[in-house]
């Protein structure tokens, strides 16, 4: 038996909301654990590496793997990455890769290159150089922009909703799709309890509201399902433009992935961004994506771990 076939190998894929961590030994898998993010991740790096190298190798046996790839949420520049994936080296002492969650997007659906979409708790479109260089847009958290996450969707549609009310109109079935999720019967509160239920991951547990309210005929819902996909294909146009390649799209997160309504809306929008764009809609699991990051790692194929390709 080939040796490497024998080496435990690690992806993990962590989300704003869950952390899914698969281990493998060759091709069986030996582990395979879904966290809540917060409950291990505090946001400072020094103790989240500590924290998921030793979740790590607890799944493994009590045994640090010998390549490791994180997609994280909030690694937003190479920087960042390149400083956590230090900080998991030293604690692991095998070799590691740290790439946004959305980088597990490509790997994850079986190509080496392309732009990686994700639009779930948050949104983010990334993409590599040819020489290894992280290209980024989005990102920027539910209050500025994440374009198409779920938290963006629903304060997009309180938005439209405070539109409507203003002009007298109230017939909408968005309204009372936001008003049955929120448990009020009076309009004049979606304001005070939205500022009230603070947090991207609670305001997202409201998205589906919106797509209920679609499929109910909500012209409401309807443009603002349309104007996330667009938001989405905009930040894929802002890396074509900044050298991406465009050849391949893969778009991946709990909310694109669980709504075709928002799918649609994005494939649309990118027909016109960049209309020969092979566009895919990720059905596997992200964390496989960073299975095959550690594989390439195994056999000296990943982006090498060095200040230069981001300078």
């Amino acid at each position: 038996m080939d040796v490497l076939t024998q080496k435990i190998i690690a992806g993990v894929d962590i989300g704003g909301t869950k952390t899914r961590i698969m281990a493998c030994v060759g091709e069986r898998t030996i582990a395979d654990e879904v966290l809540v993010t917060e409950s291990w991740r505090i946001r400072q790096m020094e103790t989240d590496a500590t924290r998921l190298a030793d979740i790590v190798a607890g799944l493994c046996g009590g045994v640090a793997p010998v390549a490791l790839a994180v997609g994280a949420h909030g690694c937003d520049t190479g920087e960042q990455c390149l400083r956590f994936q230090a900080l998991l080296a030293s604690r692991t002492g095998g070799a590691v890769q740290v790439v946004n969650d959305a980088e597990l997007m490509v790997p994850a659906a079986g190509h080496s290159d392309g732009i990686g979409v994700v639009a779930g708790t948050g949104s983010i479109a990334v993409a590599r150089t040819g020489q290894g260089k992280m290209l980024a847009a989005g990102g920027w958290g539910w209050i500025l922009g994440d374009e198409g996450s779920a938290p963006a969707l629903v304060r997009e549609a309180a938005k439209a909703v405070r539109h409507s009310l203003d002009r007298g109109e109230d017939g909408d079935p968005l309204i009372a799709a936001l008003m049955h999720e929120l448990v009020t019967d009076d309009q004049t509160k979606l304001g005070i309890l939205l500022n009230e239920t603070r947090g991207a991951a609670v305001w997202g547990r409201y998205a589906n509201a919106v797509f209920d309210a679609a499929i109910a005929g909500s012209a409401l819902a309807v443009r603002v399902i349309r104007e996330g996909g667009a938001g989405l294909a905009a930040l894929v146009e802002l890396l074509i433009q900044r050298g991406a390649n465009p050849a391949l799209v893969v778009a991946g997160g709990g909310v694109i992935s669980e709504q075709p309504m928002l799918m649609k809306a994005f494939v649309e929008a990118m027909a016109e961004v960049s209309p020969a764009s092979q566009i895919l809609l990720l059905r596997e699991p992200p964390v496989l994506g960073g299975v095959a990051l550690a594989r390439r790692l195994l056999v000296g194929q990943g982006y090498p771990p060095t200040l230069e390709l981001f300078e």
